[in-house]
């Protein structure tokens, strides 16, 4: 699966505008201290920290009160390719499966009455055929009973809808065998045929007939999350989305606007009551839903981006959960009435990046030579380099100083908790004196002699990358009076576009995953296709090929192997290298009860949680 570079685009927005917002505020999973009401999930496995807290009077009882920052782009599921809109989606709307609460490799049916498998007979000609057989029953918040002629359409309509930067590359890849439905120039690749025979229905079933096999597990996390939402058909076509009809579907094609931008097509626990833009979401409960009434009557999500605001109505109990930024925890830890989960692994990481040919006419390169004055466009594909810049950033200092210590390394772009993950690979140390020793190898001593500048950019606002960038410069600088380095800060906008156009010699970003796979770390940081990759204009034929196998096979032996010999390659071509995992944090008041991690989850699903 080739991620477009568009795509690719869209998750770094994310991380940087609101992502982060929910890679902070997703935590450990408690189980209940008290017995759940008959409508919620069984506990989770993992234990809550030791709390005591005092009686107090539960404010609100009948809401469940979130604040947060930034807040949705869209309420399309087809659309939706940000944290914020999922959070909202994911109450509304429900998948044919989903996974099992804090787990991200196991699942239950939803909309499916079961989940398939090869054991159960719903998995056939060897992964490539996948039958859903559909819950009868489910009511819509429209008032129609759910039928499989709506999960084909909802799935038919990702596939068709495909905007710019959006979501449907996921389902492309498994059901036609490509991750766009046009080329470069804009013209359509794939037929309606080829869409109406991916998903067909046979009696009671939603058959998914596959292009090619594919690790199931990654299919099913696919199938999971809120652009594989269910969505009411009726409701769809009365709101201006596709009518569902083959000589049409063209005319749908990567639309300007989402179809359902502010509308409710969904049958999960809670409706679309209002969405007052610049200040919340309400959302409320669905009495009809199939599983039973959720505990709360509604469900707001405040945008609140003020801290000091924020702060006051957490500490108060006007709200019972909110984000807390990295840099004001301590102003909350310990508060009366207040939960704190620490130490939650992300499902996101963050590397430097080296451009091994920057664009000639970058204003960031000096003079463009090796004068003393700038750097050759091609300053980085000497190895040396790169290893020389690996072993000047200061790691401890820099996860301790950023994030407060809450932040893992890992030796390469596979995040720790995903198959394929092995802490006993190599990685770099900070060490001034290997570092010294491959400058004065690079470009055959002549970077040693003559010296460089160039112009490091992060993206006003964010702490962590001034911070990372600034400990390069002081480093690398330290090693050589004839070294310069220029850190400028620049709006988010211009940070990207530089970046997209290969200016920056050095880029500082993070990915936050679409899925819990391997696949989706390796294929953008290594792939000579993939987002960061081909920014920069790394390539490796072998390391291509070893992707590919990656999410071709079922294996998981294999999978692992493929993914140890990919980490090993990483470190020694360094194409970047990791400099955090994020670790989160969760808080809530103590009279919430129900919550639990999963670190894939776009925010808070509130089906299960209660107050008391």
């Amino acid at each position: 699966m080739e991620t477009k570079t568009l795509v690719g685009v869209f998750i770094v927005l994310l991380i940087v505008v609101g992502g982060l917002a929910y890679i902070a505020g997703k935590k450990a999973a408690p189980p209940a201290t008290t017995a759940p009401p008959a409508t919620t999930a069984p506990p989770a496995t993992t234990a809550p920290p030791e709390t005591t807290p005092p009686p107090m009077e539960v404010k609100n009882p009948d809401k469940l009160i979130v604040a947060t920052i930034g807040e949705p782009e869209t309420l399309d599921p087809a659309w939706a390719y940000d944290t914020a809109s999922g959070e909202v989606i994911f109450n509304i709307y429900e998948t044919l499966i989903f996974f099992d609460r804090d787990k991200v490799d196991q699942f239950i049916p939803i909309i499916a009455e079961q989940v398939p498998s090869v054991e159960n007979g719903l998995i056939r000609d060897n992964g490539t055929t996948i039958v859903f057989p559909i819950r009868s029953g489910i009511k819509f918040h429209s008032g129609r009973e759910l039928t499989p002629e709506d999960v084909e359409y909802s799935l038919e309509r990702v596939l068709v809808m495909d905007r710019d930067g959006g979501p449907s590359w996921m389902l492309l890849d498994p059901l036609l065998g490509v991750e766009t439905t046009r080329d470069s120039d804009g013209n359509l690749i794939v037929t309606w045929e080829q869409i109406d025979q991916a998903v067909e229905v046979e009696g009671n079933n939603v058959v998914l007939h596959l292009a090619k096999p594919y690790p199931i597990t990654v299919l099913f996390q696919i199938l999971s999350q809120t652009w594989s939402s269910i969505v009411d058909k009726q409701c769809a076509i009365e709101h201006g989305a596709w009518p569902g009809t083959p000589e049409t579907w063209q005319d749908y094609n990567n639309p300007e606007v989402p179809p359902l931008q502010e509308a409710d097509c969904g049958s999960g626990p809670f409706m679309l009551d209002r969405w007052e833009h610049g200040k919340q979401v309400v959302l409320k409960r669905f009495d009809d839903y199939w599983r039973g009434p959720a505990n709360f009557s509604e469900f707001i999500i405040m945008k609140v981006d003020e801290w000091a605001t924020r702060k006051l109505m957490f500490l108060k109990g006007d709200v019972d959960m909110a984000y807390v930024p990295a840099q004001h925890m301590k102003e909350i830890e310990g508060a009366e009435g207040i939960r704190v989960y620490k130490n939650l692994p992300t499902v996101s990481n963050a590397a430097v990046f080296f451009t091994f040919e920057v664009d000639p006419n970058s204003p960031y390169i000096g003079s463009g030579k090796l004068d003393g004055n700038g750097i050759p466009p091609d300053f980085f594909s000497d190895i040396n380099l790169r290893k020389a810049f690996a072993y000047s950033f200061d790691f401890d200092r820099y996860i301790e100083e950023a994030w407060f210590g809450e932040a893992a390394r890992t030796p390469g772009p596979i995040p720790q908790g995903l198959p394929g993950y092995d802490p006993n690979l190599p990685m770099y140390e900070f060490n001034l004196t290997k570092a010294e020793e491959y400058f004065k190898k690079a470009w055959d001593g002549q970077v040693w002699e003559k010296g460089f500048y160039f112009e490091l950019l992060y993206n006003v606002g964010n702490v962590q990358r001034k911070t990372a960038a600034e400990m390069i410069k002081e480093n690398v600088e330290s090693l050589n009076p004839k070294f310069k380095i220029y850190v400028r800060g620049v709006e988010w906008p211009e940070y990207l576009k530089a970046m997209v156009r290969r200016q920056l010699p050095m880029f500082i970003i993070g990915w936050l995953a679409d899925y819990p796979d391997p696949y989706n770390f390796v294929f953008p940081y290594m792939h000579s296709s993939g987002t960061f990759a081909a920014w920069q204009g790394y390539s490796n034929p072998h390391v291509d090929e070893l992707v590919e196998e990656l999410i071709t096979t079922s294996d998981q032996n294999r999978r692992i192997e493929i993914c140890r010999e990919l980490t090993q390659i990483y470190y020694e071509e360094v194409p970047s290298f990791i400099i955090y995992q994020p670790l989160g944090r969760h808080y809530e008041r103590t009279w919430v009860h129900g919550w639990y991690y999963n670190p894939i989850y776009p925010g808070v699903y509130a089906y299960p949680l209660w107050k008391g």
